[in-house]
């Protein structure tokens, strides 16, 4: 952050300076110049916290890349609140046994979909300006980030991974061509995490309706919560600087 936020634009920062400057002022019988600057810092301080959690101003030049950054930062948000369900959901019915280990790999998928909407911002920084992480470097990077990672265990996952493979191929093509693949890799990002917050779903929904004294359904489970932390790897290729 280049400079201190304005406390005068967050009413919450105000609030709470407000209650500290009245409080420190009559109920601690503080003198005033030492009460002003506690509740200046407060504010401001409070200021920087409420400023440094909202998703950055996207300003790209291009309403329609705009659109598609916010679409992708609400899916995000939504992944997170998904992922918040799953886990109470999960920590409720998986208690013993066999269960353990499918809740540990429940309890990984959450926590990573939970660093998605900030992982979003910092990728929506770098797409400002013509140096944009796009370079060509970048994407053969991303590229043999996916070829490299462990086969994917079901059918599913293999497809998923099949078609990023190929959004990251033509990203590629365009950069090499020397045209903004800003617009295409945002459209990628946008259907990883729409792919995530599918499989996220259908783990859910199974895990509502299994049998989870069943041995062969709880791998099943372990299984699909395999696909979703495969699908999570390929969502942090994309971010990753």
């Amino acid at each position: 952050m280049d400079k201190l936020a304005n406390p005068l634009q967050y009413p919450l920062a105000v609030l709470l300076g407000g209650i500290v400057l009245v409080a420190g002022a009559r109920l601690a019988r503080l003198p005033v110049p030492v009460i002003v600057p506690v509740a200046a810092i407060v504010s401001t301080a409070v200021a920087i916290a409420i400023e440094t959690r909202q998703p950055p101003e996207v300003d790209l030049e291009n309403p329609e890349l705009v659109r598609q950054v916010r679409a992708a930062r609400l899916q995000a948000e939504r992944l997170v609140r998904q992922a918040e369900d799953l886990r109470e959901e999960a920590a409720r019915l998986l208690t013993g046994g066999e269960q353990l280990e499918l809740l540990s790999v429940v309890q990984y998928a959450c926590d990573r979909a939970s660093e998605l909407p900030e992982r979003v911002d910092a990728f929506t920084r770098r797409l400002h300006g013509s140096d944009s992480l796009l370079s060509i470097r970048d994407l053969e990077a991303q590229l043999q980030a996916v070829w490299s990672q462990q086969p994917p265990g079901s059918d599913a996952a293999l497809t998923q991974r099949d078609r990023l493979i190929a959004s990251l191929e033509r990203n590629l093509a365009l950069a090499r061509e020397g045209q903004d693949a800003r617009q295409a890799q945002v459209i990628a990002l946008s259907t990883a995490i729409a792919d995530a917050v599918g499989t996220m779903q259908e783990l859910q929904n199974q895990l509502r309706v299994a049998d989870l004294t069943d041995a062969d359904r709880i791998r099943a489970l372990r299984s699909l919560g395999d696909d979703l932390q495969g699908l999570e790897a390929n969502l942090g290729v994309l971010v990753a600087r």
